[in-house]
């Protein structure tokens, strides 16, 4: 009898080991397979002579620095001149950027670039399209635009994981209530072309409130490719309700959120931060920079 005890006894201690183990591999295998992820959109306000000392030669190494501290994994920008694009890829050497101006498809105009840690991160597919009634064609404004607006989107794999997501920034107009509204459809209907189920992040200005026909269009859960608003189910949100401030003269009640990161297929946001550092009387942008930490 005490002989069946003790082998009783040893048994289930070996079963027992074995389970622990073996919900520890299982635990530890679940948490390798999920990468983390600080995702940034940032209108850099464009290279206007007109803002002074707010002018991008005096904001452009704060901007770069800040991108730096919050060690930003893939930046979705807009306002971008094609001088600026070349100041980021100089003052940050760590990233690659995709992108065209939107004018010509080539450097004329602003773009709505995305730049990427190029040592984390292999650029698999890229493209752009326009927000108007005919998306390929090039320059054009759509609907009642003010100006002609652009979407640059990129296909990334994570060099250590093999993992792949995909990535959309755009900047909606800042004048033409149609083209905000026809630019969310547009993008909407691009979105499973373009991501094709993989994780999915959209940034971008879209010179809309979260309360507005625009956003919501984008957030439609009857939609079956809508997006989410990852700061509607950020656990941890940080720093102003706002983001656009035109260098701190829009009165304080008045400043508004337009600056979005979207996510889709199975992302978790896991903290949003509405960036509003100064350096002194130095404003970063007329916008203040949007981070998400996230991970899927």
């Amino acid at each position: 009898m005490e002989s069946y005890r003790i082998n009783f006894t040893i048994q289930f201690m070996k079963q027992s080991i074995f389970l622990f183990i073996s919900l520890f591999l299982i635990s530890m295998g679940s948490f390798a397979q999920r990468s983390q992820m600080n995702v940034m959109t940032f209108n850099v306000r464009y290279d206007n002579p007109g803002d002074s000392l707010n002018n991008w030669k005096y904001r452009k190494e704060f901007a770069a620095k800040m991108i730096q501290n919050y060690d930003v994994d893939v930046l979705g920008t807009q306002e971008v001149l094609n001088n600026q694009l070349n100041d980021f890829l100089t003052l940050l050497p760590q990233y690659a950027s995709a992108g065209v101006g939107r004018l010509d498809g080539k450097t004329a105009g602003e773009y709505s670039a995305v730049f990427y840690k190029k040592d984390k991160f292999k650029l698999l597919d890229s493209g752009n399209f326009w927000l108007s009634e005919n998306p390929s064609a090039v320059g054009v404004k759509g609907w009642d635009a003010a100006c002609e607006r652009i979407v640059t989107w990129v296909v990334l794999q994570e060099k250590g994981t093999g993992k792949k997501f995909a990535f959309i920034n755009t900047h909606f107009d800042h004048m033409g209530q149609i083209a905000r509204r026809e630019s969310s459809k547009l993008l909407l209907s691009k979105v499973d072309e373009i991501a094709k189920g993989l994780p999915l992040f959209v940034t971008g200005d879209f010179n809309s409130t979260p309360q507005s026909e625009v956003i919501t269009i984008l957030t439609d859960k009857n939609r079956p490719n809508h997006l989410v608003d990852s700061r509607s189910v950020a656990p941890f949100i940080y720093g102003p309700s706002w983001s656009f401030h035109g260098f701190g003269m829009v009165p304080l009640a008045k400043r508004e959120l337009i600056d979005f990161i979207f996510i889709k297929n199975k992302v978790t946001a896991e903290k949003v931060s509405v960036i509003a550092d100064r350096l002194d009387n130095l404003y970063l942008s007329d916008h203040n920079p949007v981070l998400l930490k996230a991970s899927f």
